[in-house]
């Protein structure tokens, strides 16, 4: 259990008692982790989810590092939506409440950007703001990153699944080469470490996750009867009802098989296989990892670099004859501090197939039975996202933030009911959580993006 106090770090009397005066004592875990190299001027990259404290980590950080008697920029917070930088604007201003004349200020798409210039021209210590914003800002001067001391990028994989990857380069160009980086982020998949590649100098890593382990992901086996393998699937998707699955098939013809199986019973799924165009793989990704298609059908080759955060469920409809290769399917789920869930069915003649697995993990198969089952429609799962399908991209120099800007511009929705934003050149993708669906159609279609009208239609795969 850690017992590490605030008392114990290099902070100031005036900083610790606003710490105290707030009911905060003994460290978090990704505190005690990451808040010794930060006040010792380090890069950080952390993975951190909400709630774990991450934002008293760099707010501190922060803190440490200003000079009151300059009124320049000297930290910049740059998170994904409008609703966490307010959050994180909060908190900076309650750690800070005892200390005078420190200035934050948050800058954010939704409310006039004229107001912001004003203030930026009358001096700030800390800003907060979205990437389109920051962008805006930059661009006409109005904010100005020469003194930058510290930049911290919040919630990186959410930035970076709304497609700000350029943006927030475009805002990391502005700021000064000898900076302290600091990079939280929920996952730690190859595009975050790449970010922290380009953007970051011998960070120091901190994962209070202990990453991917066996006993994270629950592993459960079913025998049964050839002939009874689609209901049985069924019965695990009724009994079960995960929000993400991937269903592992050993062929191409059981893959589309299952996937027209299940899509007659209204199941929400996608196939991929190897015969799939680009074009094709690329919509059936877009649709599955932003949490518009609940269930993929995949083959092990056509499955292969497939990253998929958050994914709970893993299925082998049929056993893979090698056991690393199992291994290796049900490894794609269990990530990040998140618990899984591998779901394998076998026949009497595939038992073979399930001690080379026991032989292979050094631990006994965990047997459990299907109930009968016949599947039918209402065992149908509604994903929670709806994929909005936009007639214009790359090409017409639309970016994630423009659609981002339309859909909770003043009586839009929320920036939490948006989901991931996909550009390609000739069109574009947005999630929208399911509640929220109809009124996003209605901003995009009676608003403009980047000053133009644009066809929107919910995705016809979508």
């Amino acid at each position: 259990m850690n017992t590490v106090k605030f008392s114990s770090l290099p902070l100031t009397p005036a900083l610790l008692e606003n710490i105290e005066s707030l009911g905060y004592t003994q460290l978090t875990p990704i505190q005690a982790e990451s808040l010794p190299p930060i006040l010792d001027g380090k890069d950080v990259i952390a993975q951190a989810k909400t709630g774990s404290g991450k934002t008293a980590c760099f707010g501190i950080g922060i803190l440490s590092t200003l000079d009151l008697t300059n009124f320049r920029v000297q930290a910049l917070v740059v998170c994904p939506t409008r609703e966490l930088a307010d959050q994180v604007c909060n908190e900076i201003r309650k750690l800070a409440r005892f200390t005078q004349n420190i200035k934050v200020l948050a800058l954010c798409g939704g409310t006039p950007a004229r107001p912001q210039a004003e203030s930026l021209g009358h001096g700030v210590h800390i800003v907060v703001g979205t990437p389109g914003r920051l962008q805006e800002h930059l661009r006409k001067r109005n904010l100005r990153l020469d003194n930058l001391k510290i930049l911290v990028l919040d919630e990186a994989d959410r930035m970076l699944d709304m497609g700000f990857e350029e943006a927030v380069s475009e805002v990391i160009s502005y700021t000064p080469k000898q900076r302290q980086t600091l990079l939280f982020s929920a996952t730690f998949a190859d595009p975050i470490r790449e970010l922290s590649r380009k953007f970051q100098s011998n960070p120091v890593t901190v994962s209070i996750e202990e990453g991917h382990h066996e006993d994270a992901i629950e592993q459960r086996f079913f025998q049964i009867e050839k002939n009874n393998r689609t209901n049985a699937m069924g019965y695990l998707l009724a009994y079960y009802r995960p929000e993400s699955t991937v269903i592992f098939c050993n062929t191409k013809k059981d893959c589309h098989d299952v996937a027209n199986g299940l899509e007659r019973n209204g199941f929400s799924v996608q196939a991929l296989h190897g015969d799939l165009e680009q074009k094709d793989r690329d919509q059936v990704l877009v649709r599955f990892a932003n949490k518009s298609c609940s269930i993929l059908v995949a083959t092990d080759v056509a499955a292969r670099g497939l990253d998929i955060k958050e994914l709970q469920a893993v299925i082998n409809f049929e056993l893979p004859w090698d056991p690393e290769i199992y291994v290796h399917r049900i490894g794609r789920t269990g990530r990040a501090g998140n618990k899984g869930l591998a779901l394998s069915l076998c026949t009497p003649q595939e038992l073979p197939r399930v001690k080379a697995i026991e032989d292979y993990q050094k631990s006994s198969a965990q047997w459990d039975e299907v109930a009968p089952f016949k599947m039918t429609s209402e065992h149908q799962l509604n994903p929670p996202m709806v994929t909005l399908w936009i007639d214009g991209g790359r090409k017409d120099k639309v970016r994630p933030g423009d659609i981002l800007g339309a859909l909770t511009g003043e009586k839009g929705i929320a920036g939490s009911e948006v989901g991931k934003i996909d550009i390609f050149d000739n069109h574009a993708y947005v999630a929208i959580k399911r509640n929220s669906v109809d009124n996003a159609l209605i901003c995009l279609r009676s608003g403009k993006i980047k000053g133009r009208n644009f066809n929107v239609r919910k995705s016809q795969w979508g």
